[in-house]
């Protein structure tokens, strides 16, 4: 037996609790991506700290989370650092740096690497397609490189093993030098 959501007039006493930002994910539901549709109430709270709603839709009759259709879902993780892991990965960090920073495992950032790239990807075709024209042209700001010289611009092996002489002569030690200028 199912429970049976609150009535109308409830008011949401989460913070921030506002359901304007949620629509129903059924794709059956008339109401169905409709945001602020009025058809959504809160009717349980869930979660170790019970900090996550359980919404229910009266066109429908289901139920979801709000982190139903975001990186949360299934996510036991708090949501600082789930934004945390998705900042250092937006800034490039390697996968192992960001679990470092973020001092989780890094399969866990792995796995929440594919859906948010996923998203991304999404995110950008949307923008795109809202583009009213396409670019005629695409500008970098900066493009950086690395040049090394070649081997024979550096004196080839000659060049190296001079090198390596010069450093190997006077046994591996810099001259020590006063901090006092004696």
């Amino acid at each position: 037996m199912g429970r049976k959501p609150l009535s109308p007039d409830h008011h949401d006493t989460k913070p921030g609790g506002s359901l304007a930002a949620f629509a129903c994910p059924n794709p059956d539901c008339s109401h169905f991506n409709r945001f602020a549709a009025g058809n959504l109430s809160a009717v349980e709270y869930t979660g170790k700290r019970k900090d996550i709603r359980r919404l229910y839709c009266s066109a429908c009759r289901r139920r979801f989370t709000e982190r139903q259709g975001t990186l949360l879902r299934y996510s036991k993780l708090p949501e600082a650092t789930v934004v945390r892991i998705v900042k250092c990965l937006g800034h490039g960090c390697s996968v192992e740096a960001t679990a470092d920073i973020c001092e989780v495992d890094p399969r866990t950032v792995d796995r929440l690497l594919e859906p948010a790239g996923r998203r991304a990807e999404d995110f950008h075709r949307l923008q795109l397609d809202r583009l009213q024209s396409p670019p005629e042209a695409v500008q970098l700001d900066e493009l950086h490189g690395r040049v090394s010289p070649t081997p024979e611009q550096r004196g080839g092996a000659a060049g190296l093993l001079g090198a390596v002489a010069a450093w190997v002569g006077p046994g591996f030690t810099r001259p020590w030098r006063s901090s006092a200028g004696s």
